[in-house]
C-alpha cells in the first residue's frame, strides 16, 4: 500500500531530528536493546493513530525492533512532522499522515493504516478504536488489544466499556504515574507556553491568564505561567481540584466570572465547550484564546464564527474574529492542541517516560491480551514501577532501599503503639 505523506525529499531532515530526540530517551533505547535480542513482537501488526513526531518515531522504531509490522496515521490533523513522517516511510513502515489534513483525509488516513488488519492499536485520543466499533467492528476478531494515551480517549473507553460494547481489552496508559504525573504536568505545561508564544510571542507577566481545568495539565500550566508572573485564574467544576488550586495560590471562579477579566484563556478538561458563546460575549478586546486539550470541542468554535461579523487570518495559526461592537478575538490553530500545532510538543525526555508505557505494555498485550476480558485497564504496577526506576537510572540517581526490619514492618499488623 502506498505512503500517503506530504514530502518524501524531507526524510533526510525528519531521521536528524529523530536522531537528537533518541539521544534525549534513554528509558526507550533501553527496552529498543532488549526488544532487538528478544523480538517479542514477532508477527505482531500495529496500527498507531499517534501524533508524527520525533519522540513517536522513537516509539514506532523500538517496536520494530522487537518485531511488529506498522502502519501509522496522525491523530490530529494540525500535528504531523510532515519530516518525520517522510522518515518513517524511508524506514519502510506504512505511513499515512500529513499536516493539515482535512476531516476527510484524517479519517481516510485511520482507514488506510486498519487495512493491514492489527492485532494491537495505540490511539491518542481512541479515534481508531471509535472507527473499528463505528466502521469496521469485523477487525476485532484478530485484534489482541490497544492502548489508549490520553485522558480524552481513555473518557472515551471507559464510557465505550460501561456500556459492555467495548470489543478487546485496552491499557490506559494515560493513567499511569509515570505517563499522567511528568507528561501531563512538566510536558503539556511547557509545551503549551511554548506553542502560545510562538503563535503570538505573547507577554505573560502582569496578564490575566485563565486556565480551564485543574487535572495534571491544567497544573502544569498554571505552575508554568505563574513562573512567567502571570496571574493565573483556574476554572474548575470538581470541588477538590477547585479546593486545590486555591489552596495552590491560584485564584478560583466559574468561566463566567473570569470571562470579562481575562487576556488569555487556555482549555485543558477533555470536555466539550467550556467556553461558549456567552462566555465569548464578555471578552475584552483582543482576548486570546487557545486549547490544549486533545480535541478542538473545548472552545465553541462554531458560536465564535456566527457570532463574529469579520474573521481574517492576521498571522500564522491566528485567525482573528470581529465582532459586532468592534472587539477582537483572537483563536489560536483553529482550537486544536497548540502545543502540536505551533511549537514541538512534548519534550523527548518526558515523552521517554510515556512511550516507554507503551512499548512495554504492547508487549503485555501481545503475551497477555487472550487472556484479558474486554475491559479498559491500567497499566501493570510492575511496568510503571519499572519506568520509574530506569529513568531514575539514567539520571544518575540512587534511591533508599527497605531494610528487612522494615520491609516487616510495612508487611505485618502485630507492632503498634
Amino acid at each position: 500500500m502506498e505512503n500517503v505523506i506530504k514530502d518524501p525529499g524531507l526524510a533526510e531532515k525528519g531521521k536528524k531530528r529523530i536522531e537528537w530526540a533518541r539521544r534525549h530517551m534513554p528509558v526507550l533505547q533501553k527496552i529498543r536493546e532488549e526488544y532487538t535480542i528478544e523480538r517479542p513482537l514477532e508477527g505482531i501488526k500495529v496500527v498507531a493513530c499517534l501524533h508524527v513526531t520525533v519522540e513517536t518515531a522513537n516509539l514506532l522504531s523500538t517496536l520494530t525492533a522487537g518485531g511488529a509490522e506498522i502502519a501509522v496515521a496522525g491523530s490530529n490533523p494540525l500535528s504531523t512532522q510532515d519530516d518525520v513522517a517522510a522518515a518513517l516511510a524511508e524506514e519502510g513502515m506504512r505511513v499515512y499522515a500529513f499536516h493539515g489534513e482535512n476531516d476527510q483525509e484524517y479519517y481516510d488516513c485511520i482507514n488506510r493504516a486498519l487495512d493491514i488488519g492489527p492485532n494491537v492499536t495505540l490511539d491518542d485520543g481512541a479515534d481508531t478504536i471509535a472507527t473499528i466499533h463505528r466502521d469496521r467492528p469485523d477487525l476485532a476478531a484478530e485484534i489482541l488489544g490497544g492502548c489508549e494515551e490520553t485522558t480524552t480517549g481513555v473518557i472515551r473507553l471507559r464510557a465505550l466499556a460501561d456500556s459492555g460494547k467495548l470489543m478487546y481489552p485496552v491499557i490506559a496508559v494515560n493513567d499511569a504515574e509515570t505517563k499522567m504525573m511528568f507528561d501531563n504536568r512538566y510536558g503539556t505545561g511547557q509545551s503549551t507556553i511554548h506553542g502560545i508564544m510562538n503563535a503570538t510571542n505573547f507577554l505573560f507577566a502582569g496578564k490575566n491568564v485563565v486556565i480551564g481545568g485543574y487535572g495534571w495539565c491544567g497544573r502544569g500550566l498554571a505552575t508554568r505561567a505563574r513562573g512567567m508572573g502571570a496571574n493565573v485564574i483556574i476554572v474548575e467544576v470538581e470541588p477538590r481540584k477547585a479546593l486545590e488550586a486555591a489552596m495552590d495560590g491560584f485564584r478560583v471562579m466559574p468561566m463566567i466570572q473570569a470571562a470579562p477579566i481575562g487576556d488569555l484563556f487556555v482549555t485543558v478538561t477533555g470536555d466539550i465547550s467550556v467556553i461558549r458563546e456567552e462566555h465569548l460575549e464578555l471578552m475584552k478586546d483582543q482576548a486570546i484564546v487557545a486549547n490544549s486539550g486533545h480535541f478542538n470541542v473545548e472552545i465553541d468554535i462554531p458560536a465564535l464564527e456566527e457570532m463574529a461579523k469579520a474573521k481574517s487570518e492576521v498571522q500564522e495559526n491566528v485567525v482573528e474574529y470581529r465582532m459586532s461592537d468592534g472587539r477582537r478575538i483572537y483563536l489560536l490553530a483553529e482550537g486544536r492542541l497548540i502545543n502540536l500545532a505551533a511549537a514541538y510538543g512534548h519534550p523527548p525526555e518526558v515523552m521517554d517516560m510515556s512511550f516507554a508505557n507503551q512499548a512495554l505494555s504492547v508487549r503485555y498485550i501481545a503475551e497477555h491480551g487472550p487472556n484479558l476480558e474486554r475491559n479498559v485497564y491500567s497499566v501493570p504496577s510492575e511496568i510503571d514501577r519499572r519506568v520509574a526506576a530506569l529513568k531514575l537510572e539514567a539520571m544518575g540517581i540512587e534511591i533508599e532501599t527497605l531494610t528487612p526490619e522494615q520491609y516487616r514492618y510495612l508487611h505485618s499488623w502485630e507492632t503498634g503503639t
